[in-house]
């Protein structure tokens, strides 16, 4: 009888090889696994009753609500938005473009802080349009808008400028209108990337701090955000109850982009299937 054969499971291949490898497994141990787990640890330093009677609390519940719900409804509006600023930036011509094009992301390098800044002094009790969302939840959307909407966008815009305008000229020859053409050819192909950046979008939001600061008001049930909540609890000098909520945080953000991921994965798949 032959030699068994070795398993092979510990082999790598690849242009870095196993010290590439090492190195970005230990990057990403120090700057993101290690930071968690002490987080997660630190969160049950009063045993699971403590953690779960943190995040179950009135208060913390209700700053989950409000968060939720405010992040579900930016990631809704700039999945609308996003998708067709980046339809615009791709499929038309205009003075500006360039610039309009810069200008997506602005939030990306602006300090959140100086957005809440700004949106205070637009919107705030002294607005000098006579708009006032200042401590309302149309206020956090706004902000919350404004910080979230390059996700979308950028997510959508490389894979319409890769999208086989072909197809659709095809399909326009075949007597489709724009919107059937929109939705039978277009909208697959751009499925998984507006489910990609409307999931980033969504992570972000919940746990966003500076833009909402200020504008938000921080009212406990109507506008009070769970990052502020941990803050809260920090300076109530509970960090036990600032670290479960920010697990709970954590918890809700890894499993959107799990389920988004799945979405997006079937649908790259189907439209694979159907090319």
């Amino acid at each position: 009888m032959g030699r068994p054969r070795r398993r092979n499971w510990l082999r790598v291949s690849g242009s870095v090889g196993p010290l590439g490898i090492a190195t970005s497994v230990l990057w990403l141990s120090v700057i993101v696994l290690l930071p968690l787990a002490a987080l997660t640890f630190h969160s049950f330093n009063d045993g699971w009753s403590g953690f779960w009677d943190a995040v179950t609390a009135p208060a913390a519940l209700d700053s989950l609500r409000v968060t939720v719900f405010v992040s579900i409804l930016v990631a809704l509006v700039n999945v609308v938005m996003g998708t067709l600023i980046a339809w615009v930036l791709v499929r038309d011509e205009f003075p500006g473009k360039g610039i309009v094009n810069a200008l997506i992301d602005l939030p990306f390098a602006l300090p959140t802080i100086v957005a809440s800044i700004v949106l205070l002094a637009l919107y705030g009790p002294q607005s000098p349009l006579d708009i006032h969302l200042n401590a309302t939840q149309p206020g956090l959307v706004v902000a919350l808008a404004f910080v979230t909407l390059p996700f979308v966008v950028r997510s959508v815009q490389p894979v319409l400028i890769e999208a086989d305008r072909d197809v659709e000229q095809a399909a326009a020859s075949l007597g489709a209108d724009n919107l059937t053409t929109f939705r039978r050819i277009i909208l697959p192909t751009l499925a998984p990337a507006i489910i990609s950046g409307g999931g980033m979008a969504f992570a972000r939001a919940i746990g966003e701090y500076g833009s909402v600061v200020l504008i938000g008001g921080n009212i406990p049930k109507k506008t009070q955000m769970a990052s502020q909540y941990i803050q809260q609890q920090i300076e109530v000098d509970r960090p036990v109850n600032a670290a479960a909520v920010s697990v709970a945080l954590l918890a809700i953000s890894f499993a959107t982009l799990l389920v988004l991921r799945l979405l997006s994965q079937r649908a790259s798949r189907r439209e694979q299937e159907s090319q």
